[in-house]
């Protein structure tokens, strides 16, 4: 009875929103409703109007008169408060019988709405948590919650929540955002206008392996976030103004509801991360490191390590775009550019880099995805000469050594450290850092030297260096000497 109860008060306002909501896509905005600004297309059905939803979520939080028709509600809420989102069972009687009895799992998010903070999501929520250490953006009111189970929080991920829920109970689980909506604005002068958020809920069913996978519905409404009392005073400035206006102009305007209905939208695309490749198997002998001597015929020689062309194309998929991403150095942008083809990437133009990934790196990106040749910032070049060799080199009827055909493999380094050239090393030699034990350049007088960071920073670019190893007798590893 008290579930038909709320039904019968949600009718009015349900129909409304609907209604307009169905104009409104007819009527699309420079700024889109989606949950990723490259996603220019919904992929919901056109005739989605005429299906019921499985699910239905509302905010108990009223919406705001000042909206006009064919636009999208918009929610003003307060900093920190606790507010109510009713999850509620749409099922026509026999529909998905698979998750009756069952529970289901669903994430709620705090998103931009606008597309340019769509763009540079991950800096701006990075640049938030350094200014409010410790703090969350969306926490849930587990206290004031009803029916939901296993809630967590991960805190990675401050503007997601998410819990388990059974369809067939009563649910209502309470939010609380912390942030504000003109802590993400241009500070420009005083008195600015706050962005507009997005609160979104996916909700999925179980597959066979007992994971929360397979999606069943999302929703999302619009709200914007002030300072404690301030959503009050906003709405009370929305209706004044109202009151204001003729009876020819009111009409152009949608009328306030005490509760905001969530309209479906897309899916939250979820980030899959490409890890890089795994390290270099142990595959040294106990003599040398396993490449061919230095003065060997270039015939015999493995393929010198050179830093391989690896343009984005236009016909790379997502997927490909993420592992490109990584592949050059990329990897704090690959949230950013979730759903982003070559092609995407390829369209934009180089301002457009600079304003999402900053001057330095949109730089960088732009360079290598037009193919323009970005220089190491050190540029060193290494042959290894054993003692066996240097025995064995042929001499001239004068005594002296033959001429011998060395060659030198070029390492590339942008970070400058020990660890660093470490790794690039063990990448030549096709081992493991961890078999490197300690690095070291022959000085004056044929002192051994530590490589520190330091010295590795004063190099002089180009500099060639025959490589020399000692095998530590306690270990497998090896000492490194640079001559």
């Amino acid at each position: 009875m008290e579930n038909f109860g709320f039904y019968c008060n949600m009718v009015q306002p349900i129909f409304y929103n609907f209604f307009y909501n169905s104009i409104s896509s007819l009527f699309p905005s420079d700024v889109l409703a989606l949950p990723i600004f490259k996603q220019e297309e919904s992929n919901l059905p056109a005739d989605n109007e005429n299906k019921i939803l499985p699910f239905q979520y509302v905010l108990c939080a009223a919406t705001s008169p000042a909206i006009k028709l064919h636009d999208e509600t918009l929610t003003y809420l307060n900093q920190g408060q606790s507010y109510e989102i009713r999850m509620l069972d749409n099922r026509k009687i026999g529909e998905l019988p698979e998750i009756t009895g069952k529970m289901v799992k669903s994430i709620i998010r705090v998103v931009f709405h606008d597309r340019r903070l769509q763009y540079t999501e991950h800096q701006q929520l990075e640049g938030w948590r350094w200014n409010r250490p410790g703090d969350r953006i969306l926490a849930l009111d587990i206290p004031m919650s009803v029916g939901i189970i296993d809630p967590r929080a991960n805190p990675t991920q401050l503007n997601t929540v998410e819990f388990l829920w059974d369809p067939s109970k009563r649910t209502s689980v309470f939010i609380q955002v912390h942030c504000i909506s003109t802590e993400f604005t241009m500070r420009k002068h005083g008195g600015e206008k706050g962005v507009p958020f997005r609160i979104q809920i996916d909700t999925f069913k179980e597959n066979e392996s007992g994971e929360y996978t397979e999606h069943l519905h999302s929703a999302s409404c619009q709200v914007k976030v002030f300072k404690p009392k301030g959503a009050d005073r906003k709405q009370k400035t929305d209706r004044e103004k109202m009151e204001k206006r003729t009876p020819q102009e009111k009409e152009k305007y949608q009328p306030s509801y005490e509760t905001t209905i969530l309209t479906e939208c897309s899916p939250w695309p979820e980030v899959t991360y490409v890890n890089n490749s795994p390290s270099p198997g142990f595959n040294s002998s106990h003599n040398s490191f396993p490449v061919a001597e230095g003065n060997g015929s270039p015939s015999h020689q493995p393929e010198p390590v050179v830093p391989v062309a690896d343009n984005l194309l236009g016909t790379a998929t997502p997927q490909d775009t993420q592992q490109w991403l990584l592949r050059n150095r990329f990897s704090p942008f690959c949230r950013l550019f979730t759903n982003f083809s070559g092609a995407d990437l390829l369209k934009l133009t180089r301002e457009d880099v600079i304003q999402i990934c900053g001057p330095a790196d949109g730089i960088r990106l732009f360079n290598a995805l037009k193919g323009r040749a970005v220089r190491p910032r050190l540029t060193i070049y290494v042959c290894q000469e054993s003692q066996q060799a240097r025995e064995q080199q042929p001499k001239h009827e004068n005594g002296d050594a033959a001429s011998t055909f060395y060659v030198y493999h070029a390492i590339y380094l942008e970070e400058l450290t020990s660890t660093e050239l470490t790794e690039k090393l063990a990448q030549l030699f096709n081992i493991s850092p961890r078999q490197i034990n300690q690095i070291f350049k022959q000085g004056p007088t044929g002192i051994h030297v530590l490589v520190s960071d330091e010295m590795i920073q004063n190099f002089q670019d180009e500099v060639c260096f025959v490589l020399d190893t000692m095998k530590d007798e306690t270990s497998d590893a090896y000492h490194i000497i640079l001559k």
